[in-house]
């Protein structure tokens, strides 16, 4: 019976953007993107331009043509755990965080909200009226199991291929108890994607393998946190990274169209720690 309800919105979710949703890579890849977060000693680098990077894809170097950061809208989607764990002061302190994060979006930015138990739910689909996402927060009544890899890849469906930034951010407290799609082949899916994801956890939750896999293929990260209390200042530590990282964008050259390319991002001339995704799927 879960199970049948996971589908069932694994579904509904895929089925709402199918038409509207673009593979990020076809069988000839003409721009890759790349989110890329640039620090030194854990603060932000600002300034930089598309000669401060070198970018090789299979070992390849290739021509950086644009770097860009800030001005470009966002795409905000909520994957937040409602199963029956996530009750009284957990749930008013996850429902906190996710309005504080909502009143940090610009005009411009979107934002969606996907709910899960053992079933998965679209509570808003991206829309840029954040009211209504704010609004939608309210219908979540926890029960039931934990379907953490199959509402990971449902969210993952809603990214937008309008030009914004497609941010992810999952929360789960606890166990998967409920999903029936297989973690590798979700984080495959991840490599075809454009979505970075970043995670919020329990410090005592026992499904962090699967996340920390997932975080570091998009090249996001995974967040650990002691009590829900603290929901609110990691959501907004989260969109404050993703904000002042660059999406650097280039044409390949010299490299196959198709299959996994493995990507490289460093800077020249300076110092400066760099995360980005560690490659992407080319192809059918």
């Amino acid at each position: 019976m879960h199970r049948a309800a996971a589908v069932a919105g694994i579904v509904a979710v895929s089925a709402i953007h199918a038409t509207a949703r673009q593979a990020t890579f076809s069988s000839k890849v003409e721009v890759v993107r790349v989110d890329v977060l640039v620090t030194d000693g854990g603060k932000p680098v600002s300034g930089l331009q598309p000669g401060d990077f070198e970018i090789r894809d299979d070992g390849v170097l290739q021509t950086v043509d644009l770097v860009a950061s800030e001005k470009i809208p966002l795409n905000v989607i909520l994957a937040l755990d409602s199963s029956g764990s996530v009750s009284g002061e957990r749930l008013d302190d996850l429902q906190k965080a996710s309005r504080a994060l909502l009143e940090r979006l610009n005009p411009r930015d979107k934002a969606a909200l996907l709910t899960f138990s053992h079933a998965i739910s679209l509570r808003m689909k991206l829309t840029s009226d954040i009211g209504r996402v704010r609004d939608a927060l309210n219908g979540a009544a926890p029960s039931g199991g934990t379907a953490l890899v199959d509402a990971t890849y449902a969210a993952m469906q809603l990214e937008a291929a309008d030009g914004g930034r497609n941010l992810l951010i999952v929360f789960s407290d606890g166990l998967d108890t409920a999903s029936w799609l297989d973690p590798e082949r979700v984080i495959a899916s991840a490599r075809r994607s454009e979505v970075v994801v970043y995670s919020a956890t329990s410090r005592e939750a026992e499904d962090s393998r699967f996340l920390e896999d997932l975080t570091e293929t998009t090249g996001g990260g995974l967040v650990k946190i002691a009590s829900t209390k603290d929901l609110s200042a990691a959501f907004l530590r989260i969109l404050d990274e993703f904000r002042n990282r660059y999406l650097v964008s280039y044409s390949p050259a010299g490299v196959s169209t198709s299959g996994w390319h493995r990507l490289q991002v460093r800077l020249k001339g300076r110092r400066g720690t760099v995360k980005a995704r560690a490659g992407y799927q080319a192809g059918s």
